[in-house]
């Protein structure tokens, strides 16, 4: 009987968990479509990417591939190991949160989201900013499957900075923030960059750490290494 107790329990936990997880696709996808739509500047790796792709050869959408296959190697580096499932989560991650990216893009410049006005569009970019922060927050509490960037700022928060989301998530826009600069100096030109990046950089991290707190906040961090 306590068996089947046992059993029954952790086959809801897995459902709950499974629940939160689809939340935080959901969010996270939803969140990034309104930034795009928007074209209130792009969050800072996404905008090194689009950068980078203008002085070079290569598409965007390789360039968001390479600089993700990069964060994995760098990620591998951080833990000494490699850990197949980890990684093919980080693959597989991208799947569904790019379909949905751009289902959601598409179906909300059909709504006509970028001919508000100004402040409105304004309040709607920093808005998808915090869904994608407390996206983030979910999914790496749950920690089953993430972003390679997300990865990396979840290994990085707990092995270097005790916890801490703000330095953490600074501390991962620095190889971005790098890239845009080298970007700029070459073609004297920046792009993707506005008001949705300048608030992503200042207050991404603090809102993940906020969201831990008060968004679920019986859910705690699971498997960390």
């Amino acid at each position: 009987m306590k068996v089947t107790q046992n059993r029954n329990l952790e086959t809801s936990s897995i459902g709950l968990l499974l629940g939160y997880f689809i939340l935080s696709i959901f969010l996270n996808s939803l969140g990034n479509a309104l930034t795009v739509s928007l074209n209130l500047g792009s969050a800072l790796w996404t905008a090194a990417a689009v950068n980078i792709a203008k002085i070079t050869p290569i598409s965007l959408s390789a360039m968001l591939f390479i600089s993700g296959f990069i964060v994995i190697i760098v990620n591998l580096i951080i833990l000494k190991k490699v850990n197949l499932k980890r990684i093919l989560g980080n693959l597989i991650f991208m799947t569904p949160f790019s379909i949905l990216v751009g289902i959601f893009a598409t179906e909300l410049v059909k709504l006509g989201i970028h001919s508000l006005n100004l402040p409105v569009r304004i309040f709607l970019d920093c808005l998808g900013v915090v869904l994608i922060s407390i996206a983030i927050s979910l999914y790496q509490r749950i920690n089953w499957m993430l972003h390679p960037v997300d990865d990396l700022m979840q290994i990085i928060r707990f092995k270097y900075f005790k916890g801490s989301s703000t330095i953490a998530q600074l501390v991962t826009f620095t190889p971005p923030i790098v890239a845009i600069i080298i970007s700029v100096i070459v073609s004297h030109h920046i792009y993707a960059i506005n008001v949705g990046t300048i608030f992503a950089l200042l207050c991404q991290g603090p809102i993940v750490g906020i969201a831990d707190k008060i968004v679920f906040p019986s859910l705690k961090h699971r498997n960390l290494d």
